[in-house]
């Protein structure tokens, strides 16, 4: 944690420019005008109106692997942010800190009990560093910011659950124009109540929402089975968990039967695939690419064993899914390839590969595939931008046949997995001008939940995960930021409109149909 505190003396003279924001000091004219700060707030006049800026963050250089990328360096970011205060906001003091936790606010906070400040800006550079929670708690006025590819995880789940809770003097700005965040800060005034500043930063942030655009869409008529149909094949379904080295029968989701397989299973099935099979599987993948980068020969022949073994712990058990904790088997040794290339090919070929054990979203996979009689799903971490309008959908898998394992194909890359530049993962180049449909079934409720959207663009961004489908939504773009902490972060988007179809099949699962736009 670090707090820019006014002080006598200079603390800061032999400490280099990154190391300040992590050491403190606050007087020295090179480490002010880093930060920029507007000055000593003995020399202020009393009429500024005085911010908190809390970066919530583990490091000003990240040091593990998480949104955006390890070794992603903050300080020109929160460099340009405090840049572009003090040019553009005359009339305030703004001091500069960092938190990685509850704990490290808290300590924040209490200083500002003996200097009171009006108000935070919290600015999410993590997904997961609660700093705006204990902010919030003060009754002072909030703004909380997103900064994109980097934190948009937590924002989105934490400004749900403040929007649920009806704190009145929080407001929120999930833009990429710089320029939103500045006019919100614009909002804090002396004298304001906190529910005043709330509602200037909510009228601000509607007016400058990109509206929608023309949301006619490329032809696309979708094949899909009746909803008695598609049930009886969910119930003759299987998906295989694997999660850690347990193993045994879970609870089924939406009618379709669950089992859990060991870490160990996998490995052993990963071992035992053929070498020379291996490597024609990964030639396949470097001649079907556009660009390979990053990735050795042998981390793909070592992925391609993994779609393999993937291929055989399936058939071991009459499955067409399967869902491992990557992450967490790749990082405890328990698993030694990404299975995300494996994941790729198998959701092209009909069959379901998920990302991160997620049952819900598999599920989802599943039911809407058979649905479409092929179309796979991909899970997604979602991104809002209000600035252009659009929520992004990003992860390190996608299929390359959005319409199914015979409509066509689009072009791929095959890149490091974003997060620590480690194994090999897929950039899908998704197909555009098409309405996108995007889903989750609820393992804890009867609920399953959806928006749409025209697919406009697939943002290259070096930044968090590789594939990144931009879809302008249809329906209220503020509706789309109160449900993230009742259904988590992830999604599953497919191609397609298929709003009757949804509601046809949660009619005869019982479920309750939630849109969330």
């Amino acid at each position: 944690m670090h707090t820019e505190r006014p002080i006598v003396g200079c603390r800061c003279c032999q400490v280099n420019r990154r190391r300040f924001l992590i050491t403190g000091g606050a007087a020295c004219a090179g480490a002010i005008s880093c930060l920029g700060v507007t000055g000593l707030a003995g020399a202020l006049p009393s009429e500024k109106t005085r911010i908190r800026i809390i970066y919530a963050l583990h490091e000003p250089v990240q040091n593990r692997p998480d949104w955006p990328n390890q070794g992603f360096d903050f300080v020109p970011v929160m460099d340009r942010v405090n840049a572009e205060l003090r040019k553009q906001c005359p009339g305030f003091e703004f001091l500069t800190s960092m938190a990685k936790n509850e704990e490290e606010t808290q300590k924040l906070l209490a200083e500002d009990g003996a200097a009171p400040v009006d108000g935070y800006l919290v600015y999410q550079l993590n997904c997961w560093n609660k700093a705006v929670q204990p902010a919030v708690a003060t009754g002072r006025p909030v703004l909380y910011a997103d900064f994109q590819y980097g934190g948009s995880g937590g924002f989105l789940v934490y400004t749900a659950a403040m929007l649920r809770s009806k704190a009145p003097n929080f407001g929120f700005v999930a833009s990429s124009r710089l320029d939103d965040v500045v006019a919100m800060v614009q909002c804090f005034r002396k004298g304001a109540s906190p529910a005043e500043f709330a509602a200037a930063t909510a009228r601000i942030r509607k007016e400058r929402t990109a509206k929608s655009g023309d949301l006619g869409s490329r032809p696309d008529p979708v094949k899909t089975l009746s909803a008695a149909e598609c049930v009886r094949s969910l119930k003759a379904s299987r998906i295989l968990a694997i999660r850690d080295q347990n193993a045994g029968a879970a609870d089924p989701i939406a009618g379709i039967p669950v089992e859990r397989v060991s870490f160990a299973e996998l490995n052993d099935a990963w071992k035992a695939a053929d070498r020379d099979q291996s490597r024609e599987v990964a030639e396949r993948w470097v001649k079907g690419a556009a660009r390979v980068e990053g990735v050795s020969k042998e981390t793909l022949e070592a992925s391609a064993a993994m779609y393999l073994g993937m291929r055989s712990v399936l058939r071991k058990h009459a499955a067409n899914a399967i869902t491992v904790n990557c992450l967490g088997g790749f990082y405890g040794g328990h698993i030694h390839a990404y299975p995300c290339l494996g994941f790729h090919e198998l959701c092209n070929e009909g069959l379901i590969g998920a990302c991160e054990c997620d049952v819900e979203s598999t599920a989802t996979m599943v039911a809407i595939t058979e649905l479409t009689q092929g179309r796979p799903g991909y899970i997604s971490d979602p991104v809002i931008d209000t600035a252009k309008g659009q929520i992004i959908y990003a992860h390190c898998v996608a299929s390359n046949r959005a319409f199914g394992p015979k409509g066509e194909a689009n072009s791929y890359e095959i890149l490091t997995h974003s997060e620590d530049r480690q194994g090999a993962s897929v950039r899908s180049i998704l197909p555009l001008g098409y309405m996108t449909t995007t889903v989750k079934i609820s393992s804890k409720k009867p609920e399953i939940i959806f928006h749409r959207g025209r697919a406009v663009a697939n943002d290259p961004d070096d930044r968090a995960c590789r594939t990144k489908l931009c879809v302008e939504p249809a329906g209220d773009m503020e509706k789309l930021f109160a449900e993230w902490d009742q259904w988590g972060w992830h999604r599953v988007t497919f191609y397609g409109d298929l709003k009757e179809p949804i509601y046809a099949l949660a009619e005869a699962l019982k479920l309750k149909v939630v849109e969330e736009a």
